[in-house]
């Protein structure tokens, strides 16, 4: 397919404007690293709540979706949409805390929570962990996407496609490294915003044509099949009972009930962390990082899916001879085959910026890891930022290029997304309870952060592990790995000792948590007030019913189940009725609890002081 002179202009407008954008902020991103991994502390919530958006939004999320309504129809989406509960989890618990810790990095944070060599090898090896091996897995998958698109789209030989992916990649590096977050996260508001009324065109484009009818037509179509259907249940078979599409229950209640709060998973991980954390960590405020996340659960859930679950599901009409492995292509085919000159150009356009803003973010974030917590923590001498900064730089073009020899090797998306899926399952408890449980160590951590890949070898390698996991089905199969994993972190809680005294009472003082922090309350002779926790769990349901209410609205709307929008309006209503009651009175808006909370917090560090060469002896 050849591309026109104004698709062209289009594409290259884009690029030109994100370049434009890192230039103009190259001075304030380039002061110290506090500049260049976190915009100096000082980005506004709206900025750094849709940069969160357009970070997941890679160029494979589109084609993601296109392949779970494929296979589960509109119900696959619960694979992700059950994030929405840990998404407002870390909203109301740990938005604001993350911002208060003021740490550079979430493998900084191991280090103001946890003590001894543990804690610094956790911290190293974590820099490593997430900054490197996860990292480079992530754009592995994201560049295996944007080849597959340009395949399609162009015609090319993978090999070509590869090519000109490291050129895509490389201009995104090279202006990461002008200006750092702020530059890229002011590039992210750009570029979604420009991704999302691309695929809304596409989406109004491709739902109008003749062979579907509009929405009317593409309920006559499809409503037999299941794929129509929001949640898993026994669908019409209509007339010929063939086509039937069916979220097996297992793997709801496994994605509902558990993996919100249980698993690891980029941009989703319980109590925040990776580039989420970072945002929260960039943010102005306290208040600041509580709206950018709320900002970013919002449009990441109810506004951004629609555009990409009307397309997958004309794509079914369109495309009824793609394969299993293929259907995810048809949302770019659709692309190709119906959009006019200009259009066709724009959602490139889309594609592209979507790629950007997620490998500009992977490669900052990933660099903060390997710079601020692995290169400066353990060198011999003291590193200043000007060589950390080149380092920083350095370490940029590094991942990027590993990254692409990564991508030569994948063969599969849907295989990493379930290594790294099974591979953190039942982490996500630990870095809840590490807030909120005196008692959680660093080798609590390490041990759930291992645990999860003993489990996924035996299902995945050994002759019963493999037939198990063929009679459970994955969602039994991922409930196991994390009751296993949950077992022995526990265990390994209980048989370490504790973090060290002074460490734990200087993260209470600086941090103020809620939860189980009695032994330090007494060795302060004192016990923190604040607002009662029950605030914060009330606005939490609130939030959930609020958005997610949201979500299915938008849906019934746009399919015309005018009693269920109404229904849904209803619980939406409620759910913002209890924020608008509840939230003032917690500890993020009512300015009396946070003032009396730095004030008892000044007073409980001043009353610390001697405590450093205490052990954990007290406990």
């Amino acid at each position: 397919m050849v591309f026109s002179r104004i698709d062209w202009i289009v594409f290259a407008s884009m690029l030109m404007i994100s370049l434009g954008i890192n230039i103009y902020y190259f001075k304030r991103g380039n002061k110290n690293l506090a500049s260049f991994f976190l915009g100096g502390r000082n980005l506004p919530w709206f900025v750094a709540g849709i940069s969160m958006v357009a970070t997941t939004f890679a160029a494979d999320t589109p084609l993601a979706v296109t392949e779970l309504v494929a296979e589960n129809g509109i119900a696959g989406n619960w694979l992700w949409w059950n994030a929405l509960a840990g998404g407002m989890l870390t909203t109301f618990f740990f938005a604001h805390l993350w911002r208060r810790a003021g740490v550079l990095t979430e493998a900084e944070f191991i280090e103001i929570r946890y003590s001894g060599r543990s804690a610094a090898f956790l911290r190293g090896f974590k820099a490593v962990y997430l900054g490197l091996f996860m990292n480079v897995l992530i754009l592995g998958w994201v560049n295996l996407a944007m080849v597959s698109i340009l395949q399609v789209f162009f015609g090319l030989t993978p090999l070509h496609a590869l090519g000109a992916v490291g050129g895509a990649m490389l201009f995104t590096a090279l202006y990461a490294t002008l200006s750092g977050i702020v530059g890229i996260a002011v590039s992210d508001v750009f570029q979604f915003f420009v991704a999302m009324i691309a695929c809304v065109i596409l989406a109004v484009v491709v739902v109008n044509l003749p062979e579907i009818g509009g929405i009317s037509g593409l309920r006559q179509h499809l409503e037999p099949t299941g794929a129509l259907n929001f949640f898993p249940g026994v669908a019409d078979l209509g007339s010929t009972g063939q086509g039937l599409m069916m979220l097996p229950l297992g793997s709801f209640f496994a994605f509902m009930a558990m993996q919100w709060w249980a698993s690891w998973y980029p941009g989703a991980e319980p109590g925040g962390g990776g580039y989420v954390a970072q945002r929260m960590m960039s943010c102005r405020t306290e208040k600041d990082a509580f709206w950018a996340t709320m900002t970013f659960n919002l449009f990441h859930f109810c506004v951004r899916p629609w555009p990409w679950i009307i397309v997958a599901l004309s794509t079914l009409i369109l495309y009824p001879e793609l394969a299993a492995g293929e259907r995810r292509l048809g949302f770019v085919m659709a692309m190709r085959d119906y959009l006019p000159v200009g259009l066709r150009g724009l959602l490139l356009t889309a594609f592209f910026g979507a790629y950007m803003s997620t490998v500009s973010t992977q490669l900052n974030w990933g660099s903060s890891y390997l710079v601020n917590d692995l290169f400066k923590r353990f060198a011999r001498k003291k590193v200043n930022d000007r060589k950390c900064l080149v380092w920083a730089r350095l370490t940029t073009l590094l991942l990027m290029g590993l990254s692409l020899a990564v991508t030569t090797q994948i063969q599969s998306i849907k295989q990493v997304w379930e290594f790294i899926f099974q591979c953190g399952a039942g982490l996500g408890l630990v870095l809840i309870m590490r807030w909120f449980w005196w008692r959680i160590n660093a080798w609590s951590e390490i041990s759930a952060t291992l645990a999860p890949f003993l489990a996924y070898a035996y299902f995945q390698f050994h002759p019963e592990g493999i037939l198990m996991k063929q009679i459970w089905g994955d969602g039994y199969t991922y409930v196991a790995v994390v009751l296993f994993t949950t077992f022995v972190w526990f265990l390994v809680t209980h048989f370490t000792k504790p973090t060290e005294a002074a460490r734990l009472v200087d993260f209470y003082v600086k941090i103020r948590p809620a939860g189980w922090w009695t032994p330090v309350d007494k060795r302060l002779n004192r016990r923190m007030d604040r607002p009662p926790v029950v605030y914060l769990f009330v606005c939490w349901f609130g939030g959930v019913v609020m958005l997610y209410s949201l979500l299915l609205f938008m849906g019934k709307l746009f399919f015309g189940n005018w009693i269920e929008v109404l229904a849904y309006l209803d619980f939406f209503l409620a759910g913002f009725l209890i924020l608008r009651i509840f939230l003032p009175k917690t500890e993020i808006f009512n300015e009396h609890w946070y003032e009396e909370g730095e004030s008892q917090g000044d007073q409980a560090a001043n009353q610390a002081v001697g405590y450093s060469s205490a052990g954990s002896g007290f406990f």
